[in-house]
């Protein structure tokens, strides 16, 4: 493959993001030569963005970090058709008063991810409803539909996957992809947009408007998308459990939003913090990563740097106990049972313990009733594993 070397996609390349990129030599000759414009887009289709567009706004942040100008296009004008890339069905239809209360919130969303440093660009945040809501429907297909090959668009993923199943498309959903198109023309026109970041399942769109620009504006632009991140077991990232993982503390508190991260399967550690944290790629390359406690070291690394950009500060669940009682000791189960939020009693205490599920410190206790002496405290804290899926912290007082 090759390997660039702009600022720009030298970063995306080492972290994993690209997928496909229209011409990349021609595209990482020019982000050498000078700033370039790129833009990102987002339906408002849901009240938050989740954890599945977190790469989307990692993408933004590098984009500023290597000092290019990064267009966010929030689609309320989009969101009134529905894009049916990875869908079974149609979205359902949302009235204009819901699509603008969504923009506002996802475009708080994006501000969380950006970079507010006067050294780098700011995101220039634009709404397509902006050409679309008046488009003049005749006019507009004379204009532009003799650009587009229904034969060709009958061959694009979006389209294709849902005629190979058998389930309807709607001519509202089809014309989508011309819409997507028609906005990359619109942005190159109005801010000289270059280039058109998206999901691999977003090639075909991205494609479509790259052609339309070569036989409309007679420019060359270009299309990269990232990789569908999946884990180690195969899942789509974004949920757990069938449940968003919202990026809206509103929706998920910052503690969740924590806990999720922490919870990633060991394999995945690494790759994701190369994907959803600030750490330079040095950085990363430094850390072991192959004994139990290491990984655990570097999971609640990806759990505290992910947080943090999301949330700007990270309020686990901590808990609290004085030194006072360590002096003659603490029984295991009597440690983990001091709130109900970690433990609803002691009788579940001690049945959890038993069953191998709870850790001091890293270290499983194997017995309920081991005593617990102030010479045994590191740091004034206990950290409590209880099961792969809670993390609390005791600090002691």
């Amino acid at each position: 493959m090759y390997k660039p070397k702009s600022n720009l996609l030298k970063e995306l390349y080492l972290r994993g993001y690209i997928h496909q990129c229209t011409n990349i030599e021609k595209l990482d000759y020019i982000a050498q030569k000078k700033k370039i414009v790129c833009y990102i887009g987002f339906d408002c289709t849901a009240e938050s963005l989740h954890v599945g567009s977190l790469i989307q706004l990692m993408l933004i942040r590098i984009i500023q970090k290597t000092g290019n100008q990064p267009i966010v296009l929030l689609g309320s004008g989009t969101s009134k058709v529905g894009d049916p890339s990875g869908k079974d069905k149609a979205r359902q239809l949302l009235e204009d008063h819901e699509l603008q209360k969504n923009s506002i919130s996802i475009k708080k969303n994006i501000e969380k991810f950006s970079i507010n440093d006067s050294r780098f660009p700011k995101i220039k945040f634009i709404d397509n409803s902006l050409w679309l809501n008046d488009i003049n429907y005749i006019n507009w297909l004379r204009k532009y539909g003799k650009f587009f090959s229904v034969n060709k668009m009958l061959t694009m993923d979006s389209v294709n996957e849902r005629l190979k199943r058998k389930q309807p498309l709607s001519f509202l959903e089809f014309n989508y992809m011309v819409l997507q198109a028609y906005d990359f023309l619109q942005l190159n026109k109005r801010e000289n947009c270059l280039v058109q970041f998206g999901g691999s399942d977003q090639w075909g769109n991205i494609i479509s408007g790259v052609d339309l620009i070569r036989r409309i504006n007679k420019k060359e632009t270009f299309g990269l998308t990232t990789p569908l991140i999946t884990t180690s077991s195969g899942e789509k990232m974004g949920k757990t459990n069938k449940d968003a993982v919202w990026l809206d503390e509103k929706l998920l508190s910052s503690n969740g939003y924590w806990q999720f991260w922490r919870n990633v399967d060991d394999r995945d550690v690494i790759k994701f913090l190369k994907l959803f944290t600030d750490l330079s790629i040095e950085e990363i390359k430094k850390l072991k990563n192959k004994s139990t406690n290491e990984i655990n070291q570097n999971k609640k690394l990806l759990a505290d740097e992910a947080t943090k950009l999301c949330h700007k500060k990270i309020e686990k669940d901590n808990f609290s106990l004085k030194k006072t009682h360590f002096k003659k000791g603490l029984q295991a189960f009597e440690i983990i049972s001091i709130n109900k939020k970690i433990i609803s009693s002691k009788s579940d205490a001690r049945r959890l313990i038993r069953g191998g599920a709870v850790k001091f410190n890293g270290k499983l206790i194997k017995n309920e009733f081991k005593k617990m002496l102030e010479k045994d405290l590191t740091n004034n804290k206990i950290e409590v594993s209880i099961g792969k899926k809670n993390y609390f912290t005791i600090n002691i007082i």
